[in-house]
């Protein structure tokens, strides 16, 4: 950050009491040395500041950081005397050269709103040729819009910059109530690295709020943006430690290849393509049960699905009538029938009932545990088959 010291000279020459600046140039000027002065020190807080007259040649406030000394002194000001534009650029000189900071580069912002006529061009060189030697450069603020005063601030300016030279400018503002913002976007007020009048681009974001006015506002809500911001990047951190935690934490599932858990799969898929006398099973607790009732009933669902008629309806037909659908339910009743005795043909083969449980992955049909349930299942469909006899003989007779 570039550290400077600066000069504002005013132009308090009896043409300040002009009313083509509003409200007067006097006026007009104070405003804008209160935006040069804030602009100076925000851009480097050791930055200084001083502010003197250029028709009286008076040094109000000497070179320093404090705004609110400089400000105190710019509402004195009034309109006297004649303008002497070389004379207060060299009282401005001088003042600079008894500096603290000796590292700190000049500077001198002059306000120029009389005429420029009586200068002689060769004092004009000579005093620019002088500032380029002594490092110092100079802004000038040419208020109005005399072609000939124009001239030789524009001589003047390009004489202290040289060739290569871009330290030094010149504004030319018309009459008008735009003093202030004119220099608000000028390289006078932006400065070398480009800050703005209210502190780089802070005032974007709060609409017509002047950080100037009002500087504990301006720092106020530059803090309060700051921890809002920070906030943001908190809680945007903390939800993605949220979302990153339970992967990490995650539980491990079990192997889907171990015996259990293959059964367990396997009595769920049976529940899941199954319906009716299936329903019950659906709230049983697996995890509770004993291998051999877990056994027992995977082989009763297994059964109870491949006994499972499917419904078939036939197509209807243009000619069908209700001829037809009494022979379609006659036929549907044998062919139940029919299964219900495949069904009980089935459950009474041991063998074919070892055959299916062995077929079951993970499951050994020799054990003792197998072999039990297999006997329970042919014992209870003999004594069902039983029953059915003579529930058919009682009906005949």
């Amino acid at each position: 950050m570039v550290l400077e010291s600066t000069v504002v000279c005013v132009d308090n020459s009896e043409w300040m009491r002009n009313g083509d600046f509003l409200p007067t140039r006097i006026q007009a000027q104070q405003d804008a040395v209160s935006i040069i002065c804030h602009a100076k020190t925000r851009q480097n807080p050791e930055n200084n500041v001083a502010l003197m007259t250029s028709a009286s040649c008076e040094v109000l406030a000497t070179l320093t950081s404090d705004v609110g000394r400089i400000l105190s002194k710019l509402h004195q000001i009034q309109p006297t005397g004649n303008p002497n534009f070389l004379t207060g650029i060299k009282v401005a000189h001088l003042a600079l050269k008894h500096r603290q900071g000796k590292n700190h580069k000049m500077r001198i912002v002059v306000f120029v709103g009389s005429p420029t006529t009586e200068i002689a061009d060769k004092e004009l060189v000579k005093s620019a040729k002088k500032l380029r030697k002594e490092k110092v450069n100079v802004d000038v603020i040419a208020m109005g819009d005399d072609p000939t005063s124009v001239e030789k601030l524009t001589q003047f300016v390009d004489t202290i910059n040289g060739k290569d030279g871009t330290g030094s400018h010149l504004v030319v503002v018309p009459p008008g109530p735009n003093l202030s913002d004119a220099l608000r976007t000028s390289a006078i007020v932006q400065g070398e690295e480009g800050f703005a009048a209210g502190g780089g681009d802070f005032g974007a974001g709060f609409g017509d709020i002047d950080p100037n006015m009002d500087p504990e506002l301006a720092l106020a809500l530059r803090v309060s943006m700051e921890e809002q911001r920070q906030r943001q990047d908190a809680e945007s951190g903390g939800k993605t430690e949220s979302t990153e935690t339970p992967a990490a934490n995650k539980p491990e599932t079990a192997d889907p290849t171990s015996e259990d858990q293959m059964l367990q799969n396997a009595m769920a898929m049976s529940m899941g393509g199954s319906g009716g006398g299936f329903a019950s099973a659906a709230g049983m607790d697996f995890n509770a049960m004993s291998e051999e009732d877990q056994i027992a009933l995977a082989i009763q669902m297994s059964m109870s699905a491949d006994s499972t008629p499917v419904p078939q309806t036939p197509a209807p037909g243009l000619n069908d009538g209700p001829d037809v659908e009494v022979e379609e339910m006659e036929t549907d009743d044998k062919e139940g029938d029919g299964m219900e005795e495949d069904y009980s043909a089935v459950m009474s083969d041991p063998a074919f009932l070892q055959h299916l449980v062995g077929s079951l992955p993970g499951v050994d049909p020799n054990s003792e545990a197998i072999q039990s349930a297999v006997r329970d299942l042919t014992q209870r469909d003999d004594e069902d088959d039983d029953d059915t006899k003579k529930d058919n003989t009682n009906e005949k007779k």
